[in-house]
């Protein structure tokens, strides 16, 4: 995977950041390459020669996100060890998200929806719902719960479906409904191991 913007050149680095912001508040289409170079306050070449067309700059957005996203869920993972917690601090800080009134909803769903023509946009942001389920997923399992994977999968749908409704609905309520909803799941499917188990 390319590198992300932490380990990008100071330019390079400014650039994203600022295509970034644009391509998720306005959206991917609405933001062209010369409002990027104005923004930025640099010459077109010196976007070229690190991003060679818009499509890099998107994948590399996604990319840029993707990692931000995974790293601030593997944090919650490192510092909870009970599945209920984790999984209650994830949503919890996904409705602290959805509060900023710039927040639009999920980026890669954005992406898709603006760049479905782009199999690159679509691979990636592929890759980013199958890395959070799995991330789901691996809560379940390490709890040792029965049918992980289902349950992991029915928490990556609570997760997507609040992620989209805030997109429609521009509002945080859906994360804290699918918190309760994702804690309910947790909790049937502890009480399933302990009866099994008794």
């Amino acid at each position: 995977m390319t590198t992300t913007a932490g380990t990008r050149p100071a330019i390079a680095a400014r650039i994203l950041d600022i295509a970034s912001g644009l391509f998720f508040r306005e959206g991917i289409r609405a933001v062209g390459i010369d409002r990027i170079i104005a923004e930025a306050d640099i010459a077109k070449a010196t976007l070229y020669r690190h991003f060679p067309s818009k499509e890099d700059l998107v994948l590399a957005y996604l990319q840029d996100r993707h990692a931000r996203v995974m790293q601030g869920l593997e944090a919650v993972l490192a510092a909870h060890a009970d599945a209920a917690e984790r999984i209650s601090v994830i949503f919890e800080r996904l409705a602290e998200k959805a509060e900023n009134p710039e927040f639009r909803g999920c980026a890669f769903a954005l992406a898709v929806a603006e760049h479905g023509d782009s199999e690159k946009v679509i691979a990636l942001a592929r890759m980013h719902k199958l890395a959070v389920a799995e991330l789901l997923c691996g809560v379940a399992r390490a709890a040792g719960l029965a049918d992980a994977d289902r349950i992991g999968g029915h928490l990556a749908l609570l997760y997507d479906g609040a992620l989209a409704r805030r997109a429609v609905l521009g509002h945080a309520q859906p994360m804290r409904e699918a918190r309760i909803s994702a804690l309910a799941l947790i909790a049937g499917a502890a009480r399933q191991l302990s009866d099994s188990t008794d």
